[in-house]
């Protein structure tokens, strides 16, 4: 990150390298004595919540704003889709699936493409940073040779970022729900693939906004049809009453990535 400032007082930086060359008494290894924001164990104090919610949020924020990353596509979609050359060794309904993963990696490097006639500003992708559809949505953007943005969060298991991310715009978070705003606060267009919980959760949460309102229309594409309506029964929803038919119209269902690209250039 770069350095800013323009007042005359010492940095934060400049008072934590001295405090760690005091003397060593049992003043100073106290832990009352650490500096605040240097102490790991008040940080993570249950009264701090509020703190490393506001950090978790503005830390992407000022890297992206410093990159200059103005708008975004979002690529949701499924961790556990095979590459094609991978899909021999999974199950055959996700085999069945690995289709997409060439398709979102088509079209993460389109879309990269046009983002690089900004110089990365504008329409640059961004993913869960996982495995699966998140990787080839990454992939896509790095064989355009332009960069994306990767939101890992810590999980129980071990992960790490796939390997496409570019490295200073890949971020890990503790908390789903500020990295739920980071995938929509720059987002120009939403493109889900088939996917499995988070995958759902993602798509409705964004859904949910557009359709209260508390989030302007942008382009929102469903890759794969029958998936999506073999799963969900978009209609009875509408014929029940359980939504009104023309939230129908929040989306639209695409098969390809030239099909995906001739949909956000058509949007009304």
């Amino acid at each position: 990150m770069k350095d800013d400032r323009r007042h005359p007082f010492r940095d934060s930086s400049q008072d934590m390298e001295t405090a760690h060359r005091v003397p060593d008494t049992p003043q100073s290894r106290a832990p009352a004595y650490r500096l605040a924001f240097a102490d790991p164990e008040f940080l993570m104090r249950d009264e701090l919540r509020p703190v490393r919610l506001q950090l978790e949020l503005m830390k992407p924020q000022i890297v992206m704003d410093e990159r200059g990353i103005v708008s975004t596509v979002v690529m949701f979609g499924g961790a556990r889709i095979p590459s094609p050359e991978r899909k021999d060794s999974t199950t055959e309904g996700l085999a069945s699936l690995a289709p997409y993963y060439e398709e979102a990696r088509k079209f993460a490097r389109a879309v990269t493409e046009r983002s690089m006639e900004t110089y990365g500003r504008e329409l640059v992708i961004v993913t869960g940073g996982g495995p699966g559809v998140m990787e080839a949505g990454n992939l896509g953007a790095h064989e355009a040779g332009g960069q994306s943005i990767g939101l890992n969060i810590v999980l129980p298991h071990e992960q790490a970022p796939n390997a496409y991310v570019t490295p200073d715009l890949s971020f890990n978070f503790h908390y789903f729900a500020v990295r739920k705003m980071h995938f929509l606060m720059r987002a120009r267009a939403v493109v889900v693939f088939p996917g499995g919980f988070g995958t759902l959760d993602e798509m409705f949460e964004s859904l949910t906004l557009i359709q209260t309102k508390r989030m302007k229309p942008i382009p929102f594409l469903l890759f794969g049809r029958d998936f999506w309506e073999k799963i969900i029964n978009w209609q009875a929803l509408a014929e029940i009453g359980t939504i009104s038919p023309e939230d129908l119209r929040h989306f639209r269902f695409v098969e390809t990535a030239d099909e995906a690209l001739d949909a956000l250039d058509e949007w009304e």
